[in-house]
């Protein structure tokens, strides 16, 4: 019925896997083991909303929205089974049925750093933290 609306392509580009990615609503990412893909980091800077299974590094770098407070940063469910992603589908698709909702919810997954500077700053003050204990001189309170 939409002959132009739909592509195949044979083959990987990365430039085309980020363009596709970030121009769409979604990303759905059901997986049995994830331990961290790139993927849902992608999506959550892009503001396309991650659906996901709470596995692995997928629980660690994405929150389940919760609607009355706005916080949280996907839609994420846990039975590995047709009846969790159902649940997961229909959560995303009511939501991006209310504009100021999934606007919120976007914006809050690009508001997320996952950069390596933060991440170099969190191993830093964790090993200074286990240097200061093992020699006896916790100053952390």
């Amino acid at each position: 019925a939409f002959p132009r609306q739909v592509c195949f392509y044979n083959g990987f580009q990365n430039q085309l896997a980020h363009l596709i990615e970030a121009g769409a609503d979604m990303f759905l990412m059901p997986s049995l083991y994830e331990p961290c893909g790139l993927n849902q980091l992608y999506s959550l800077k892009y503001g396309t909303v991650p659906v996901v299974r709470r596995t692995g590094g997928l629980a660690d770098s994405v929150q389940h929205f919760d609607p009355t407070t706005g916080q949280g940063t996907g839609v994420v469910f846990n039975d590995f089974d047709a009846g969790g992603l159902r649940w997961a589908l229909q959560t995303a698709l009511e939501w991006y049925g209310w504009p100021g909702v999934w606007h919120r919810l976007a914006q809050n997954g690009m508001q997320q750093d996952f950069s390596w500077a933060r991440a170099a700053e969190a191993y830093e003050s964790l090993y200074l933290r286990a240097y200061r204990t093992r020699r006896g001189h916790d100053f952390s309170g």
